[in-house]
């Protein structure tokens, strides 16, 4: 587990929209933002997505094709699509909820910098697409040892709200007819590859998050918790935020993201056991 700090929001919870808030992807970051920031990579003033498709070097593995009857207007460019996509969103989730999460700045590029940095140890809180949940952290005693409070698990109701109420096939389509800003934003963090490609990888991983039978014990620290098993504090920040919000959430969660994968990898279901950085 990531040092809670008294500074500053222990977990930094987000839904994959379209892929990150829609679906219900979550983050663990439990340090200090100075600590862990990462430059948000905000896309030039001039970007275009008209050509994006043609910058992709490599043979994707798992390519986006245009859903029928998808609307053949013109997409903005990456930089002015907040309004769209934030309105979007909002019809997707159905009522206000999300609204009160979202950030509405650099919504995609929040969102791609996000997933590609969930298989990783630590996230740049300045990233994530939606607000910290509000609280702190708390610790019971269990038979002598500490271990998280069930009481923590609520303070996720909201973006479990909303994961419940959108469509993962709804959510698929809508990222697939925007895939262009995806994949421009994918290019703006200075990589080479194919986002969806990503999406998948990280979807695998995140499905791979161990399912607790009973509670981890946790060893106090100066900064806050760790955890006492060496296995469970070495998962990546996506992962242990999948354990940390609890069985019956994490369960919820990985059934969405099973029907996510299913729209966006043409119905592959196997997950691929490669490590993903």
């Amino acid at each position: 587990m990531s040092r809670q700090s008294s500074g500053s929001k222990w977990v930094a919870g987000l839904l994959v929209v379209a892929i990150v808030a829609v679906v219900g992807v979550f983050v663990y970051r439990e340090k200090q933002a100075r600590d862990a920031a990462q430059p948000l990579p905000m896309p030039p003033a001039a970007s275009s997505t008209a050509a994006v498709a043609s910058t992709v070097a490599d043979v994707p593995r798992h390519p986006i094709d245009t859903p029928a009857g998808a609307s053949t207007a013109a997409l903005p460019s990456l930089g002015q699509s907040d309004e769209a996509v934030l309105a979007a969103l909002l019809a997707l989730s159905g009522d206000g909820a999300l609204k009160s999460l979202l950030r509405p700045e650099a919504i995609v590029s929040r969102m791609v910098a996000t997933i590609d940095a969930l298989p990783r140890h630590t996230i740049g809180m300045n990233v994530l697409p939606l607000r910290t949940p509000t609280g702190t952290f708390q610790v019971q005693t269990d038979d002598g040892m500490l271990v998280e409070s069930s009481r923590n698990f609520a303070r996720y109701d909201t973006y479990m709200y909303v994961a419940d109420r959108v469509s993962p096939q709804a959510a698929a389509a809508w990222y697939k007819r925007n895939y262009p800003l995806f994949q421009q934003a994918y290019r703006d963090l200075g990589t080479g590859g194919y986002f969806n490609d990503r999406l998948v990888e990280v979807i695998d991983h995140l499905l791979e998050a161990p399912e607790l039978k009973g509670a981890l014990q946790l060893l106090p620290e100066k900064d806050g918790y760790t955890y006492a098993n060496p296995a469970y504090e070495q998962l990546s920040a996506g992962q242990k935020f999948m354990v940390r919000v609890g069985p019956v959430n994490e369960a919820k969660l990985k059934e969405k993201l099973r029907a996510l994968r299913e729209a966006v990898a043409d119905g592959a279901t196997s997950v691929e056991t490669h490590p993903v950085r």
